[in-house]
């Protein structure tokens, strides 16, 4: 907010900044960051790849990333190959069946778009023309109201049962648009797992969009006095077609221009808070019901103190 930089861009920066220095058929599965000091706008990132292990199946990778010279993030990023056919398998209902009621009939694109901040002074400042919502780049972000499901008094009385569901897709293409390729030659590409890192990039980036504002809503706040991401971790639990966010089998989309994109959604949720500190933790769901990934964020949350009155 204001003059810093969203958090998601240099975690994400920093995961392709890695996949660059691995073999081919390296796609990262698991990456835990810590944020050291805030992101500035208007200053470049400088990314430092560290070599840890390059091993038959696991290779890791560590990254420093700079802004004036200064370290303001860091993190280990470890990367797998294929292992072939699974053998064992388990996760729980998927949010497409638990929130059936909540998104039957209804189009991704019926559902407004994400706000850049999730917060009530944030929305009505737009709604009266002060402030104009920017774009947010490289994904369509769109929240589910979740208004009636958290509601209920159940809810209310446990916070940590409090949702947010928010559906995502990539915009544009994988594709670097200083490449020209056709359409086939894309598929072609696609199905080989050359995007594989870069769409894993893309979901890192959508799981730290607005996560911690859902925070203090859970708790019943509508204004705070700092909050701040600590660390963020994302482990992926599947590769392959479940990650990447083309949809070849549907042709185009209904302007006939555009890739077919896939829509996939962010279960948002905090277990726990406490000692100024709050957790925010995430499933994120392919189109048709597999549990992707999970991100689990620690974060500096510090509430207004009620005022005194006079005695």
């Amino acid at each position: 907010m204001g003059g810093m930089a969203f958090g998601g861009h240099v975690y994400a920066q920093s995961a392709y900044a890695a996949s660059k220095t691995v073999d081919k058929g390296f796609v990262i599965h698991d990456m835990t960051g810590t944020f050291i000091l805030p992101g500035l706008l208007d200053v470049p990132y400088v990314y430092t790849v560290r070599h840890i292990r390059d091993g038959s199946m696991y290779c890791t990778r560590a990254v420093d990333a700079r802004q004036n010279g200064k370290i303001c993030f860091l993190c280990l990023c470890s990367f797998k190959r294929s292992e072939g056919q699974q053998t064992f398998h388990h996760q729980p209902a998927p949010a497409q069946e638990r929130f059936r009621s909540l998104l039957a009939g209804k189009k991704p694109e019926d559902h407004l778009p994400s706000p850049s901040v999730d917060a009530d002074w944030w929305i009505e400042q737009v709604q009266r023309g002060d402030i104009v919502e920017p774009e947010f780049p490289g994904l369509d972000v769109r929240k589910v109201d979740m208004a009636s499901y958290n509601a209920t008094e159940e809810v209310k009385q446990s916070p940590e049962k409090y949702r947010q569901l928010t559906l995502y897709a990539l915009k544009g293409s994988p594709q670097d648009s200083d490449v020209a390729l056709s359409k086939q030659d894309l598929q072609a590409k696609d199905k080989t797992g050359q995007f594989d890192n870069l769409y894993a990039c893309a979901h890192m980036y959508a799981s730290d969009k607005n996560s911690l504002l859902l925070i203090p809503r859970a708790l019943g706040h509508k204004t705070w006095s700092a909050m701040a991401s600590l660390t963020l971790t994302v482990v992926f639990h599947h590769h392959g077609e479940a990650l990447r966010m083309i949809d070849w089998d549907v042709g185009q989309e209904e302007d006939g221009k555009s890739l077919p994109r896939k829509w996939f959604i962010q279960e948002g949720w905090t277990p726990t808070s406490g000692d100024n500190r709050a957790i925010h933790e995430s499933y994120l769901w392919s189109p048709d019901g597999v549990l992707l990934a999970t991100s689990y964020q620690d974060s500096l949350l510090r509430l207004k103190k009620p005022s005194r009155g006079k005695l």
